[in-house]
């Protein structure tokens, strides 16, 4: 497994991490075997990185990767944790947390959850507007300080934000969604991230499944996944977007690699700082992530990969509007 850097001051993870989210929440159901039996080829492949949320499934996931992450040594892998979502029963979001009291709480929970002694990137999932950016960080410094958290992390915030945290404790990495689809990062926030010698953790590399090669424009999303209420996926949109996956998909013939193994490296080959994590639910899919990592991209590809997906060229926001504003780069 290739190993990469994240940042100036965070640690070395593997170059493909593993997203736990979809084993818990927002995809519809899940199977508990076939997600324990998916972390753990994860970790036999060499994958080190691991992230979660304590808000995925309400806790769930951090009891699913308790359960997988037993006896494993825990020096052997790196538990990325976000927090400060706030949810209520049934798919109801409630805004963000991140006063300093809550982020302490937040992540006692979550050391009890996963059955830990210390998170490695402790990040807030979203911006509070009501909370400055300094006193959330100054928490998290706080545990870093006791020994509770090892490097901060970000989630969604813009180039402003990341600079007035990095002022008061270095960052480690930013989490931001990251695709051939979602390149909105590349106007600020990428170049601030390496000015400052911050690392990313790339979410979304394949467009919650829709530049997987394996959606189609006549599958509906089941109950409880939220593909069902994304514009990308919506009748008005999804046969203009799969029309792009066709065309990546000659390109991933050519190169004798699968549409999703294109997709994953060409986020890997967009710098050394940037590692995909990539929502794999079962093995079969986890299988077919892995290799991304060997598929070598020239600069020749990368011309034509970018002939088939444009800058711009997909329809619809990657979330709802009503998310949308709290995000650190919008499309």
């Amino acid at each position: 497994m290739q190993t990469r850097t994240l940042g100036h001051n965070g640690p070395t993870v593997s170059a493909l991490g593993l997203g736990a989210m979809g084993m818990s929440d927002a995809y519809g159901a899940t199977d508990r075997a076939e997600s324990i039996a998916t972390v753990h080829a994860a970790l036999d492949a060499g994958v080190t990185l691991i992230d979660t949320g304590d808000f995925y499934g309400m806790g769930h996931n951090e009891l699913l990767l308790a359960e997988a992450l037993r006896g494993r040594d825990r020096d052997s892998y790196r538990l990325s944790v976000k927090f400060g979502m706030l949810r209520g029963p049934g798919p109801v979001f409630g805004g963000t947390d991140g006063r300093p009291e809550a982020v302490k709480n937040f992540l006692a929970y979550s050391l009890t959850r996963l059955g830990v002694d210390h998170i490695d990137i402790y990040r807030p999932a979203r911006l509070d507007p009501d909370v400055p950016i300094e006193e959330t960080v100054g928490a998290i410094k706080e545990l870093i300080d006791a020994g509770y958290v090892r490097h901060l992390g970000l989630s969604e915030v813009g180039a402003a934000t990341i600079r007035r945290a990095h002022a008061v404790q270095p960052v480690a990495d930013l989490q931001i969604e990251y695709s051939l689809i979602s390149r909105a990062v590349e106007a600020e926030i990428l170049p601030t991230l390496r000015e400052l010698g911050i690392g990313m953790t790339a979410y979304g590399v394949l467009s919650r499944g829709l530049i997987s090669g394996h959606w189609s424009a006549g599958r509906a999303a089941g109950p409880g996944d939220a593909r069902g209420h994304s514009p990308r996926f919506s009748a008005d949109n999804v046969e203009h977007n799969l029309a792009l996956v066709e065309a990546l998909r000659r390109v991933a013939g050519a190169k004798g690699c699968t549409v999703a193994q294109l997709a994953i490296a060409w986020v890997a080959a967009q710098g050394e700082d940037i590692v995909p994590l990539v929502g794999a639910r079962t093995r079969e899919r986890l299988a077919e992530a892995l290799p991304a990592l060997e598929v070598r991209l020239t600069e020749d590809d990368l011309a034509e990969i970018e002939k088939a997906v444009p800058l711009g060229s997909a329809r619809g926001d990657r979330y709802p509007s009503a998310f949308m504003s709290g995000l650190g780069a919008g499309n």
